[in-house]
C-alpha cells in the first residue's frame, strides 16, 4: 500500500486526527484526515479503528469494515455521534461477542435518540438483531429501514421473535430490494408500518 504526505497548512487552532485502514479482501487502503472539531454534517466509511470524539454536527455515517463490528464499537458510534438521524452499515463479517436473547445484562443497551433511516442491506443478519433487539438497542423515533427480506425473516425468527417485537413496532417504512409477498404474520408484526417499496413496486397503506 502506498503511503502518500498530506501537508495541512492554516490549521494552528485545530487538532488533525487521521487513521490508515488496510482491507486485504478488496485489497485497498484508506486514509481518514480531518481537522477536529469536525463541521461537517457527513462522515463516511468509518471502520473499527475510529478513534471516538465528539461530533456534534454529524448527522449522517456510513460504516464499513471486514473484521465485525462489536456492541462497543456502536456504543462509541453512538456517543460519538448524538445527533446522528440515518446510519448505512455494510459488514458481512458475525459478531465475534454473542450474547443469548435474554441473557444481555452485562451488556449497556444503546439509546439511538434521533436516527430515523438505517440501511442495513449488505449486511450479516448479526446487526440487523443489533437494532432489533431491545436488549442491544433503544429506537427513539420511528425508523425508515432498509433490509433485505430474507436476512429480516431470519433475525425476527419469522417474525415472531418476541426480543425484536418493541423495537420492530418502531418500523414506520421499509425499503426491500426485490419483489416479495408480505404474509399476515409480517404486517402484524409490524404495527407501525406505514409504507413499504420494492425495487420497482411502491406501496402505500393510506392510498
Amino acid at each position: 500500500m502506498k503511503i502518500f504526505k498530506i501537508h495541512l497548512k492554516n490549521f494552528r487552532n485545530h487538532k488533525i486526527i487521521s487513521y490508515v485502514d488496510y482491507f486485504p479482501e478488496e485489497n485497498f487502503g484508506q486514509c481518514h484526515c480531518y481537522s477536529y472539531p469536525y463541521t461537517m454534517k457527513n462522515y463516511d466509511n468509518i471502520t473499527n479503528h475510529f478513534p471516538g470524539g465528539l461530533f456534534k454536527c454529524v448527522t449522517r455515517i456510513s460504516l464499513f469494515d471486514e473484521r465485525p463490528f462489536q456492541h462497543e464499537f456502536f456504543l462509541k458510534i453512538s456517543q460519538s455521534f448524538p445527533l446522528l438521524e440515518g446510519l448505512t452499515i455494510q459488514n458481512f463479517q458475525s459478531q465475534n461477542k454473542k450474547s443469548d436473547d435474554d441473557n444481555n445484562e452485562h451488556l449497556p443497551i444503546i439509546k439511538y435518540s434521533h436516527l430515523t433511516k438505517l440501511y442495513l442491506i449488505n449486511v450479516h443478519d448479526d446487526y440487523i438483531e443489533q437494532f432489533l433487539f431491545h436488549s442491544k438497542s433503544v429506537l427513539t423515533n420511528y425508523i425508515s429501514l432498509s433490509v433485505q427480506h430474507d436476512a429480516l425473516q431470519r433475525a425476527t425468527n419469522h417474525f415472531t421473535r418476541e426480543q425484536t417485537r418493541i423495537n420492530s413496532a418502531k418500523i414506520s417504512h421499509f425499503f426491500l430490494p426485490g419483489r416479495h409477498d408480505l404474509s399476515k404474520d409480517f404486517r402484524q408484526y409490524f404495527p407501525s408500518l406505514q409504507s413499504y417499496c420494492f425495487s420497482l413496486v411502491t406501496y402505500n397503506k393510506n392510498n
